[in-house]
């Protein structure tokens, strides 16, 4: 009889031990105040939230990666990752093959087709890698078992599922990166909802499979976060070897150029006294070198909070320019 009693006081708790473990976050206190704010605050009913939340899988196995982004490698380790002769030769074919959409692109947005093929080309190489981790699980589990991030990844979370039911798709059907991020542009959901632009004219805007979606995008992302047309993105510095005392390296522009040259910075680079700049300070095996960020850098670093990443961009777009600038010359000496 003991053992009987014993038995009936642990199967719930077995019960919920195995919904947790299976991933069924439907009985969590948190998750049914999360529910019971968005049933009525949109177009979900409480039960079809119900249901979704009763099928999550748990995605703790991207807390590692989550943990050691690529972000936290020194640049020349993170630049040998980006800026590869595969990824420059990829990325002019893909302009190529995309010439004059990217030509229509510039003209309505001003953002250049090397930085929009580089985004692309860092992101998914060219659409290649989308990722597999499944989006609504990912941010279901970042959400409500990451507490750092928590109070972005519910925003997301939110912000994903008001993105499914105004697009009329399933939640549970997308797969995306490690952090929930979509699309060949990697965007997370919240940048969906604001930057993804219809460029095809279609109806919807698609970060999937339609192309002039996805150029679109990136470059409504740039143009709306305040990408300066003509504008340099960087200049390389040389510099005195005390030059960077007292400069923070911040990736917002905070500083003259002025500034820079009185402390013993020069670039070869035709940079006015007045231009606002950043100072970039990256990692090489033997020391630093030095970039003097302009606005553009800056607004790179708003789809990627890195200087690692911006500078990646930048150094990737300019040696697909070159590439290609390189091969047209090649082929009308050939043609001649």
């Amino acid at each position: 009889m003991i053992h009987l009693l014993v038995a009936l006081i642990l199967l719930p708790l077995a019960a919920t031990a195995a919904q947790l473990e299976s991933g069924d976050y439907r009985y969590r206190e948190d998750v049914e105040q999360f529910i019971d704010r968005l049933a009525a605050d949109s177009d979900y009913s409480e039960q079809e939230l119900i249901d979704l939340f009763s099928q999550v899988k748990n995605q703790r196995q991207l807390f590692e990666r989550m943990n050691k982004p690529a972000e936290k490698l020194e640049w020349h380790q993170y630049r040998k990752i980006f800026l590869t002769d595969k990824r420059i030769r990829r990325g002019v074919d893909f302009w190529n093959r995309n010439r004059d959409l990217l030509e229509r692109i510039e003209a309505d947005y001003g953002v250049p087709p090397e930085i929009v093929v580089a985004i692309v080309g860092v992101e998914t190489f060219y659409g290649q890698y989308k990722g597999k981790a499944p989006v609504f699980d990912t941010l279901v589990t970042f959400a409500f078992d990451y507490p750092k991030r928590a109070r972005f990844f519910t925003a997301e979370l939110e912000a994903y599922l008001r993105l499914a039911k105004e697009n009329g798709f399933d939640p549970r059907s997308l797969k995306g990166s490690y952090a929930g991020a979509m699309g060949m542009p990697q965007f997370i959901s919240s940048s969906y909802r604001n930057y993804a632009v219809d460029y095809d004219a279609d109806g919807q805007a698609d970060l999937f499979d339609s192309l002039p979606d996805v150029l679109g995008s990136v470059a409504n992302y740039f143009r709306k976060h305040g990408w300066k047309p003509g504008q340099p993105v960087a200049h390389r510095l040389q510099a005195r070897a005390d030059a960077a005392r007292g400069f923070k390296t911040d990736l917002k522009p905070a500083y003259r150029w002025a500034q820079l040259q009185n402390a013993g910075f020069d670039s070869k680079d035709e940079i006015p006294a007045d231009a606002p700049v950043s100072l970039v300070r990256l990692k090489q095996p033997d020391g630093y070198e030095y970039w003097a960020g302009r606005d553009n850098f800056y607004v790179i670093t708003r789809y990627n909070h890195s200087e690692l990443y911006a500078m990646a961009v930048h150094q990737l777009g300019q040696a697909i320019r070159q590439a290609r600038s390189r091969q047209l010359a090649q082929n009308e000496g050939g043609a001649q």
